[in-house]
């Protein structure tokens, strides 16, 4: 199967997003099947819209020999009009691989009108979806008013480098004092360092320690606000900006916490909180998107509203006050991970239902055929 992965920038880039695509990349060519990365380059939200009208894209489409192309969902605003052309004069199929919604996110209320109605067009245009979470398809399927149909792929934790022994989860878990917590994540406005460094603020200085991994270069203006609110709260002895880590060193850094807590504004899903889990780390993560259906709301940590400091700080001063509990949680995390699918089992299904659309897309080329003949 020639499979082509239409994606944004450089697939290299540490996000969740990205390292998705890269295990369901190298997943299909350990299958033996053929992979081309298609790359377009990050733009603004309008060049990317004028992408549709660009020859040398549609060139590159028309003539790429594929069996079938998936497009990162991202990327739809660049082809959401050229797809229906491309449609009538390719036999490969078109499958999106939502890993979130654009129109999902918090926005102001006409652009995510806009945003809405140009992501309602896009899923017209294609034959099927990958979706990384149920929530993701009900989200698709709530913007579209119709059954969307495609497979859901979890993401998965196999990844990480670094396993730690359950009697190493154990032990991290009874040394509480101070409280070590860990953000992973670009530092973003979506993904919530604020409320965290915000919540942190209102416990005992000297109770907690906090470890920021992630870009701090994607949104300058915004990693200098979390300066300034680091530096008007006096917490610089607290508070550790790592910068950005690859893939192989996140399973050290986690090990060396005790929580993660990533409070974005919404997750679809949340690779991190896997990752975190599998080296036996409990969980704060958001109430908004998909993050329930791996975080056990009180069992393996806890699920928070977004921009609530409140609640957050409430959270983490009953894991301060009740260590037995990040011990209970530590080692449910522990055990919960181990039970999530892998990687290769997420994506079997995919590759089979890829190839479902190849045959089915053959056969209906070859009865044209004969029709026009």
């Amino acid at each position: 199967m020639r499979v082509g992965l239409m994606i944004y920038g450089d697939p290299e880039t540490m996000t969740g997003g990205f390292l998705y695509d890269r295990q369901l990349v190298a997943y299909l060519r350990e299958q033996g099947n053929a992979v081309e990365i298609i790359s377009l380059p990050w733009r603004n939200y309008g060049r990317h819209l004028a992408d549709n009208l660009s020859p040398r894209l549609w060139r590159r489409l028309r003539a790429a020999r594929l069996d079938v192309l998936i497009q990162d969902e991202m990327t739809h605003p660049s082809v959401w009009l050229m797809n229906r052309w491309l449609k009538r004069r390719v036999d490969y199929p078109i499958v999106t691989l939502v890993h979130l919604l654009r129109s999902s996110e918090s926005r102001a209320a006409w652009r995510k009108r806009f945003y809405q109605a140009v992501e309602r067009q896009y899923f017209k245009t294609v034959d099927g979806a990958i979706f990384n979470s149920h929530t993701t398809r009900e989200a698709a399927e709530q913007l579209t008013g119709r059954e969307v149909p495609g497979v859901v792929a979890y993401p998965a934790s196999d990844h990480l480098r670094y396993e730690p022994s359950l009697s190493r989860v154990a032990e991290r878990a009874r040394r509480l004092d101070p409280l070590r917590v860990i953000f992973v994540g670009n530092v973003l406005p979506g993904k919530g360092l604020d409320t965290l460094i915000e919540a942190l603020r209102r416990l005992p200085p000297d109770s907690w320690r906090l470890m920021a991994v992630g870009s701090l270069t994607m949104d300058r203006a915004f990693a200098r606000r979390i300066r300034e609110q680091i530096a008007r709260a006096q917490l610089a002895d607290s508070v550790a900006l790592v910068g950005a880590v690859s893939n192989e060193e996140i399973g050290g850094y986690l090990d060396s916490n005790h929580l993660l807590v990533v409070p974005s504004r919404y997750e679809a899903l949340g690779i991190v909180y896997l990752e975190a889990m599998a080296c036996g780390l409990p969980v704060i993560a958001t109430a908004a998107g998909g993050a329930h259906e791996i975080v056990r709301h009180g069992e393996v940590g806890f699920l928070t509203p977004p921009g609530d400091a409140d609640t957050l700080a409430g959270y983490l001063r009953r894991i301060q006050q009740e260590p037995e509990q990040l011990l209970e949680m530590s080692l449910a995390a522990y055990h919960h991970s181990r039970a999530h699918p892998t990687w290769q089992q997420s994506f079997l299904p995919v590759r089979d239902y890829l190839q479902s659309l190849t045959r089915n897309r053959s056969r209906s080329w070859s009865v044209q055929t004969v029709e026009r003949g």
